[in-house]
């Protein structure tokens, strides 16, 4: 087969897509669809064929998809439909084992998709039968002040082995769900009353929910939505999750997506799609409905001037097609009918909130490219000022980078087209203008992207010489060079802030700025994706992302499990335990190679590192915002959803109140101590953040003020950096002994299916 040239996707995580066919987190189940005329097509056939081929022969850890691997792609299957362990039962578990254990691979090799169709028959059975006790238990007064308790995740406890067992458990989780309602009932009818008694609070808007069904019937309303969205389940979807467990099974950057996640897949890496131009989510009245929050400007929706904001979605109908009722349809439904090619036309049906059924008009909108301009790199400067140490305000630029894109169908049909680097380059010489005193750059929450993307960045900083190492499973290595001549766009002070959701592309950024010594990294450890995927997007359906490389810091050391180790640490804002990569199921290992030669362009000394350390933890302990984000971490840890909660209304809602104290305790001291007026009780500051998040949900990204417990870690990184005194280096690193081949691009290339560029995302 002919080689093409190939673009990496370095990517934390791909779109949900494990579980799609609902998968729980403590035990919403839904119920009865009917799959059992599934047939498969000879496409799903031969997707399932490519997709086998793909992880017996092409997969980074050269693993063969044997027997064994087949069981355990079983039992993530199973997993990913009843993650919590409530719906499938022991004997369940025992029974697709013996059945389908030894033969699970060698049915995906040939296309047969039967044992998953099986398995998923069994979820819905057990799914219907949650849903018929919950229907049944909540016709009935339910007891809210028990004895007993529930542990909400049971992710590593096992099956429940007989139907009582599983029974009771349920008994107790529509308990536990109906006594959360009850409570959140209490708090929604505080904040409508804070919202009626000050009117000025809500901004102008309309926030009263007035919400007068019972929690009974919320549950209920809420448990037929999911039986609905279940019945419009299609097959491939089906086809997707059986699919998508069997990649994750060989590592999680590794996904199956159905054509519709596809799409979205598309529109995320290259921050353009084809659509009407509306953002929209559920109405927060009444979530049955969608409700059109703001309009692209130029958009097709916007040019028709029939379509407004507030605009409730009721119905849709695609070209050629009949209109759909969508009222209790997910958004992610909605959007996948909304999206289409270009120059293809939707009908949309639409009322505004509070307006008869009679007064919904029906708007046919010619769908057409839409660019995401707010979702690109910005940039800005701000001013800081060391007191003591500086005269004047230091002017600091600050580079904002949400993931490494790139417009790759654009780029390779020779059309203009959007990139990182682009767009990187534009702001640094905006800010270079700007005559600023340093630079911070911020890849906080950044997923990743473009492995050329990402070196097409570094050369924007670093003189010249090696950015990353590439590793395959045959042990080549291959080096992505910096060969522009030593040319740096930007060489002043520089600072990268990460976090833990920094990923992939994010850290080998972050990497190579640390390894040259050409800036500081601040923040938190990063998520520790270290791998490379290939975009696989003709296959028969849908596409694919494969993990074929390994990438490596210039130093030798793998970024995989390990991430990036901040030189100096903020406060982290996640939870370890449950995010990133060390959290995981079967991630790729931590291992090195041999070093590359470079030379580093400065150095920062131990004791340098040592004393930014120091005076950066002084700060943030006096520091109102820093303290607040260390309060929250704290308040967060009192919840443990491991552990056994009580099923008491009283109690819990005593719990809650703890929570509330404490969580209002410090806002308002972080308020007292930047001049703002605290907050009277909680109800009051619930209310006064509902109001303000959904004025925000209406602006533009660009448009929408910087939150104080987000700048502070800006602020502080450009205190670090200006702070900082890096060595010059008087020696090179030692050059590796390894033979590596330098390359200024992506010439890799896979023997496997063929296949188009890597989208970034």
């Amino acid at each position: 087969m002919k080689k093409q040239p190939t673009q990496w996707l370095l990517s934390a995580a791909a779109i949900g897509v494990a579980g799609v066919v609902f998968s729980q987190s403590y035990g919403v189940a839904i119920a009865n669809t009917d799959i059992e005329g599934f047939k498969i097509t000879p496409e799903q056939q031969m997707t399932t064929r490519q997709v086998a081929a793909l992880l017996d022969r092409s997969h980074y850890l050269n693993q063969p998809l044997d027997e064994a691997m087949g069981r355990k792609i079983l039992a993530m299957y199973t997993d990913s439909l009843d993650p919590n362990h409530t719906l499938f039962l022991q004997s369940d578990i025992d029974e697709f084992t013996k059945k389908y254990g030894d033969n699970f691979a060698s049915r995906l090799k040939r296309g047969d998709l039967s044992a998953g169709v099986e398995v998923f028959e069994r979820y819905r059975k057990r799914s219907n039968e949650y849903f018929e006790l919950a229907k049944k238990r909540l016709k009935t007064d339910i007891n809210l002040t028990r004895k007993d308790t529930i542990i909400l995740d049971r992710e590593k406890l096992p099956h429940f082995k007989s139907v009582k067992e599983q029974r009771d458990y349920w008994d107790r989780q529509i308990a536990f769900q109906l006594m959360s309602i009850s409570l959140g009932q209490e708090s929604e009818k505080a904040k409508d009353k804070v919202f009626l008694d000050n009117p000025d609070i809500t901004r102008g808007q309309d926030l009263v929910r007035n919400d007068q069904r019972s929690p009974s019937e919320i549950l209920l309303n809420r448990l037929s939505r999911q039986q609905q969205q279940l019945q419009r389940i299609k097959d491939d979807e089906i086809m997707e999750s059986v699919l998508n467990s069997a990649m994750l099974t060989y590592d999680p950057h590794s996904n199956y997506y159905a054509p519709i996640q596809a799409t979205e897949l598309q529109i995320q890496s290259s921050l353009q799609l084809e659509g009407i131009g509306v953002s929209i989510r559920p109405d927060r009245k009444n979530p049955d409905y969608t409700r059109i929050v703001t309009l692209v400007d130029g958009g097709p929706a916007a040019k028709t001037g029939q379509i407004k904001p507030n605009d409730l979605i009721i119905g849709i109908a695609e070209e050629g097609k009949p209109m759909q009722d969508v009222v209790g349809w997910s958004t992610r439904e909605i959007v996948g009918l909304i999206r289409g090619k270009r120059g293809t036309s939707v009908t949309v049906k639409v009322r505004q909130p509070n307006a008869p059924e009679a007064s919904a008009r029906s708007v046919t909108i010619v769908r057409d490219v839409i660019e995401q301009e707010d979702t690109g790199v910005t940039h800005r400067v701000i001013e800081v000022q060391r007191p003591g140490i500086d005269k004047s305000p230091k002017r600091i630029g600050v580079l904002e980078i949400p993931s490494f894109y790139l417009n790759y169908q654009a780029r390779r049909n020779g059309e203009s087209y959007r990139s990182v680097s682009i767009d990187t380059q534009n702001a640094l010489e905006a800010l270079n203008k700007e005559n600023i005193d340093g630079l911070v750059v911020d890849l906080r929450n950044n997923p990743g992207g473009s492995l050329d993307e990402v070196a097409k960045m570094l050369g924007l900083f670093i003189k010249q010489g090696p950015l990353v190492q590439i590793r395959d499973n045959r042990g080549n290595v291959q080096v992505y060079q910096d060969e522009d001549g030593g040319k740096q766009l930007y060489d002043g002070k520089m600072v990268v802030v990460t976090n833990l959701a920094s990923a992939s592309a994010s850290e080998i950024f972050a990497a190579a700025i640390q390894d040259y010594g050409r800036g500081l990294v601040v923040g938190s450890t990063t998520t520790g994706k270290g791998s490379a995927q290939i975009q696989l997007d003709n296959l028969a359906l849908g596409s694919a992302t494969l993990t074929q490389r390994k990438f490596y810091r210039i130093t030798g050391g793998s970024t995989q499990n390990k991430g990036v180790v901040p030189d100096v640490e903020l406060v982290n804002i996640y939870d370890d335990a449950t995010f990133g990569e060390r959290s995981q199921k079967y991630p790729l290992k931590w291992d090195t190679i041999k070093t590359a030669p470079y030379k580093p362009e400065g150095k920062f000394t131990t004791d340098t590192l040592a004393t930014l350390n120091q005076q950066s933890k002084i700060r943030q302990k006096v520091d109102p915002q820093f303290n607040y984000l260390t309060s929250l971490n704290s308040i967060r840890d009192l919840e443990d959803e491991k552990k056994p909660i009580e099923i008491n209304i009283n109690s819990r809602r005593a719990k809650m109140r703890l929570i509330e104290q404490k969580t209002l305790a410090a806002e308002n001291k972080r308020r007292q101590a930047t001049g703002e007026k605290p907050f009277a009780d909680w109800n009051t500051y619930q209310a006064a953040l509902d109001a303000k998040f959904e004025e925000r949900s209406q602006m533009k990204e660009a448009e929408r003020p910087q939150l104080p417990e987000d700048e502070v870690f800006v602020k502080e990184a450009a205190y670090i950096m200006l702070d900082a005194s890096p060595t010059l280096p008087k020696v090179a690193a030692p050059a590796s002994e390894l033979a590596t081949k330098t390359i200024a691009g992506p010439t890799t290339s896979i023997d496997s299916p063929k296949h188009k560029d890597v989208i970034a995302q």
